[in-house]
């Protein structure tokens, strides 16, 4: 069990006093159900006015406590008690004194909480702790160090530490209300979901499929991700209707002109009557200005004329090399861009300035009755329960690491240096794409991730170019279990350093 300060973001730390404590109480809980989410069997969570500390698996808690909304960061830390000046003194050159060994450094102190109590200045530590490791050293660098020690002081208690995590900032999940997301599986639907989330949104999914099965499972491989990743501290659920019957109805009956003003109606009238019975505050789009010829204003003000429910677009002035680079920042980029797409209702000169009384004549030879069933017959999948091997090739997949494989890691950096496979390899999903034809034909590659949907998909892209590669089945949860029971000595060879690394 390793120490981690956790620290508030910034607009949790703004709101009045009954507030904030609500806040910081619903991000302990979401702290709490993100540990467990990674496989943590045990962790401990304490909840202080300006600093959460978690008692916790290391592996399991730089895997998901980075993706915490209302966290602004967190550091592996070390505690140690204190009477005097002294004492701080002597644990920093106790922990940090070979670090510095050969290197540049700088000491960095904070006091919090009653600094009435601490009868020290934080610059009293600097220049003590930094006299008694200089002459290790090769100098001092308070600019740029190559080995940066920070101290935290409060009363009794002195926390040190070498590295911040950055985490997502935003407010704590489940702090402002419920709302319906309607969603697709490409970029710009999973990114306005994360945006929604990270304000605090608790959101269930509307997929109205166009595309059969294959693209449903491509929905759910993203909206799992995003539940399974970014959505710590409640369970959300995604709603499937089929509207290719409605299409069909629409290509044969409706104005081609009009077809993609009326299909976007339909799905905001299938969104406005599940939003009503799931009781949700606000709809929630991925459309962006002028991105498609629905999407000029005066089409979407007669699109959205259809629902009395507020419309948030979190993306509305982005575009879409924006949208794409946060897809990759979030994880959901490799997942959607194999979502297939649907194109069946593109017409030679669509209205981009759509009139809302033709729109409503068209729309008045369609059968409401049609439109009905579709709703009734409609799907509801729990993405927390939802077995994300169900949606994956099961001969990509394998619960043991092949004698003379090479193991490729694809989580963040910060992930990879927290825990790794010993020997694997740390390599960008991207990179991974970009460097394909440089995989040796005659090895074996075994790939893993967080929850096994990214290593799966990569794994499938090498296969297809005839490579020998497989996932591990279960992500890091299946992989940390594989490794304990394989062999405790080897399962602590990968364990964390915080210092000197």
């Amino acid at each position: 069990m390793d120490l981690f300060l956790l620290r508030y973001s910034g607009e949790v730390t703004t709101k009045g006093k009954g507030t904030r404590l609500q806040f910081q109480r619903r991000l302990a809980r979401n702290v709490a159900a993100a540990l467990e989410a990674a496989g943590s069997e045990a962790h401990q969570v304490d909840r202080e006015w300006s600093r959460i500390f978690v008692e916790a698996e290391a592996a399991s808690a730089l895997d998901a406590l980075p993706r915490v909304f209302g966290l602004q960061s967190l550091s592996p830390v070390v505690r140690r008690p204190w009477k005097t000046l002294d004492d701080v003194v002597d644990a920093g050159e106790e922990l940090f004194g070979e670090a510095v060994q050969d290197h540049v450094f700088a000491v960095r102190t904070r006091r919090t909480g009653n600094k009435t109590w601490i009868p020290f200045r934080s610059s009293d530590v600097d220049q003590a702790l930094g006299g008694r490791l200089f002459e290790r050293s090769a100098g001092v660098d308070l600019t740029n160090p190559e080995v940066p020690i920070r101290i935290e002081i409060r009363e009794g208690e002195a926390f040190f530490f070498q590295r911040s995590i950055a985490a997502p900032g935003g407010l704590p999940l489940g702090t402002e209300g419920r709302a319906l997301a309607l969603v697709s599986g490409g970029f710009d639907s999973g990114v306005a979901a994360w945006s929604l989330l990270k304000r605090g949104v608790k959101l269930d999914y509307l997929f109205c499929n166009l595309g059969g099965q294959a693209h449903l499972e491509g929905v759910l491989r993203v909206m799992k991700l995003i539940s399974e990743r970014w959505s710590y501290g409640y369970r959300p659920r995604l709603y499937s209707v089929d509207l290719q019957p409605v299409v069909q109805e629409m290509q044969s009956l409706a104005e081609p002109r009009y077809w993609q003003v009326l299909l976007k109606r339909r799905m905001f009238q299938v969104a406005d009557r599940l939003a009503r019975r799931l009781r949700v505050e606000a709809l929630v789009t991925g459309e962006a200005v002028g991105q498609v010829s629905s999407q000029t204003l005066r089409n979407l003000r007669v699109i959205e004329e259809c629902t009395d429910f507020v419309v948030l677009r979190p993306l509305v002035g982005l575009n879409k090399e924006e949208i794409i680079d946060q897809a990759r920042r979030i994880g959901t980029y490799e997942l959607s861009a194999v979502v297939p797409e649907y194109c069946a209702l593109a017409a030679k000169r669509p209205a981009t300035h759509a009139r809302l009384d033709e729109v409503l004549t068209e729309e008045a030879k369609l059968s409401p009755e049609l439109l009905e069933k579709a709703i009734g017959d409609g799907e509801t999948i729990h993405l927390a329960t939802l077995d994300a091997a169900e949606l994956i090739d099961p001969e990509l997949a394998t619960d043991s690491i092949p004698e003379g494989s090479r193991v490729i890691d694809l989580r963040s950096e910060a992930a990879y240096r927290g825990w790794h496979y010993p020997g694997a390899r740390h390599l960008d999903y991207f990179d991974a794409q970009r460097s394909i034809d440089r995989f040796d034909s005659d090895q074996t590659y075994v790939f893993y991730c967080e929850v096994g949907l990214k290593s799966a998909h990569a794994a499938e892209v090498l296969r297809a170019r005839g490579k020998k590669a497989m996932h591990f089945a279960g992500g890091l949860r299946a992989l940390l279990r594989y490794t304990h029971e394989r062999d405790a000595a080897l399962a602590a060879l990968a364990s964390p350093v915080w210092f000197g690394d």
